[in-house]
């Protein structure tokens, strides 16, 4: 680590590594593995979802949440806790604003500083982003917002549009759309690529502060992972 760190340009700081975990074997190996400075877990307000991805009940899901703010504090590292399904989803459940917004004030009276707004398996579209946000905003005071959202693999969203029009402070993003839910049914539904965040930014006449030469190396880069990892071509 102090190697990596002097051969940093002055003034630039190591970036933040989230593990994605789902129960407390994933958080034990997560604050095991150096350089892993956040925690990341998804909670679902869908059962289907939360059984399918973690076999959990929502009391259990709740115990959980609350185990690794315990921890993650005692370890220094960061927390960030996904509402999975926030925007939705097909499992013919009871959805709305008014549940997103119970979690939120729930997950306010635990402590939880950081919680990103998931759309899991890629149900929202740019108008329920904005709506969905000017809804729920009154319900976290002393909580960084954002959203980490989908699409399928090989689209070109623009659901990152609704946040910025609704002044959404914090957007997730990957390279190249890679990585995403692997439990939608008929294709695979991979993350808002963050070359797309950074247009829409840029076209919202915000300035991200990303140099274009080296974003364009890292997805050449990102590309040469997909082809050498992949296990299926991306379709549209």
């Amino acid at each position: 680590m102090a190697k990596l760190n002097a051969s940093l340009p002055a003034g630039v700081e190591l970036p933040e590594i989230i593990g994605i975990v789902v129960n407390e074997k994933g958080l034990e190996r997560a604050l095991a593995t150096p350089g892993v400075t956040v925690i990341g877990y998804p909670y679902s307000i869908s059962a289907y979802f939360r059984r399918a991805n973690a076999n959990m009940t929502r009391d259990e899901s709740r115990l959980l949440t609350e185990k690794l703010r315990k921890e993650t504090a005692a370890a220094n590292r960061g927390l960030v806790i996904y509402i999975s399904m926030a925007f939705g989803n097909p499992y013919d459940e009871p959805w709305g604003a008014e549940i997103v917004a119970e979690t939120l004030e729930w997950l306010k009276e635990i402590r939880i500083k950081t919680v990103s707004l998931a759309d899991t398996v890629g149900t929202a579209s740019p108008q329920l982003v904005g709506d969905l946000y000017r809804e729920v905003k009154d319900h976290v005071a002393g909580i960084e917002l954002g959203s980490a959202l989908a699409q399928p693999a090989g689209k070109c969203g623009r659901k990152d549009s609704g946040g910025l029009r609704s002044r959404m402070p914090a957007f997730d993003g990957a390279l190249t759309g890679l990585g995403g839910c692997p439990l939608r049914e008929t294709i695979l539904v991979g993350n808002i690529a963050t070359e797309d965040v950074l247009a829409a930014l840029r076209k919202a006449g915000a300035d991200p502060g990303i140099d274009s030469s080296r974003l364009t190396r890292v997805l050449e880069m990102t590309n040469e992972i997909r082809v050498k990892y992949a296990h299926a071509p991306l379709v549209n």
